[in-house]
């Protein structure tokens, strides 16, 4: 099969929406003209798909000025993305208040497959900054939020990953099973865990699971920098800053408690 076969499954009239859809998030209020000059399509073609994305509450028309935004639809869609539907939007504050307790790098990181994904970040204060962008992939058997995520395995995934070679990133990656599986139980037992140039040498990473409304830990959230700041008080404060704000994520996720989520049992 040669290399351009995938372009026989593309949608023209899909793929033209998309941009109509992006090239408003970028700039709203745009009318049938800005926008066919923009995206190079006809004024027909670009009215058709507008009433079409109307029509469907993915954009608004502004009847006073014939311009165009972004719709209620949007707005619908983006709020369930992440796990459990409201990950993100149950994050974001919390986020933005563990990263100025800390002053450090903060992560929001969930497992896809054997693989962790960096789903948003927040930057640090601090002038030397060491922190992932959004949409990284990593290893699960590296780095602070991974590693949380994978105590929190079933053990199938677990054995998934110990049935690879176990890559190492440093001198400091753990690529031996058996330590492995002892972290993993560490891990379990304190409800946190603690990286430290594991993945990225020179810097620390430390993590807390966040629990999903189904009672299972979907996602984990860390403060992260440079190890040059990471003394014996500082360990102290980030560890209780990222446990409460796991743990409030973990609430705001909850359907049916109060209180805090519990994390699951150690398996």
């Amino acid at each position: 099969m040669n290399d351009t076969s995938t372009n026989d499954y593309k949608i023209a009239a899909v793929d033209r929406a998309l941009l109509v859809l992006e090239a408003l998030a970028d700039k709203p209020g745009q009318g049938v003209t800005s926008l066919s000059k923009s995206l190079g399509l006809t004024k027909s073609i670009v009215f058709r798909l507008l009433q079409t994305l109307e029509d469907r509450g993915f954009v608004f028309r502004d009847p006073e000025h014939a311009v165009y935004s972004l719709g209620y639809r949007i707005g619908v869609l983006g709020e369930r993305v992440g796990r459990d539907g409201s990950l993100l939007f149950a994050a974001r504050p919390v986020m933005d208040t563990l990263r100025d307790r800390t002053s450090e790098n903060v992560n929001l990181v969930v497992r896809e497959g054997l693989r962790s994904l960096v789903l948003a970040t927040r930057a640090g204060h601090h002038s030397i900054r060491l922190f992932a962008q959004a949409g990284r992939n990593g290893p699960l058997h590296a780095g602070g939020g991974s590693l949380c995520l994978l105590a929190y395995c079933d053990e199938s995934v677990i054995n998934a990953v110990l049935a690879n070679p176990l890559e190492a990133f440093t001198p400091y990656t753990i690529t031996d099973p058996e330590k492995l599986l002892q972290t993993l139980n560490r891990i379990r037992a304190n409800g946190h865990n603690i990286a430290t140039n594991d993945l990225d040498d020179g810097a620390f990473s430390v993590a807390a699971p966040i629990v999903g409304a189904n009672g299972e830990v979907i996602a984990a959230i860390s403060v992260a920098g440079a190890m040059v700041r990471f003394d014996e008080e500082r360990r102290g404060t980030y560890i209780r800053a990222a446990m409460d704000a796991a743990a409030e994520i973990s609430s705001k996720l909850s359907l049916h408690r109060t209180e805090t989520a519990a994390l699951p049992a150690a398996s």
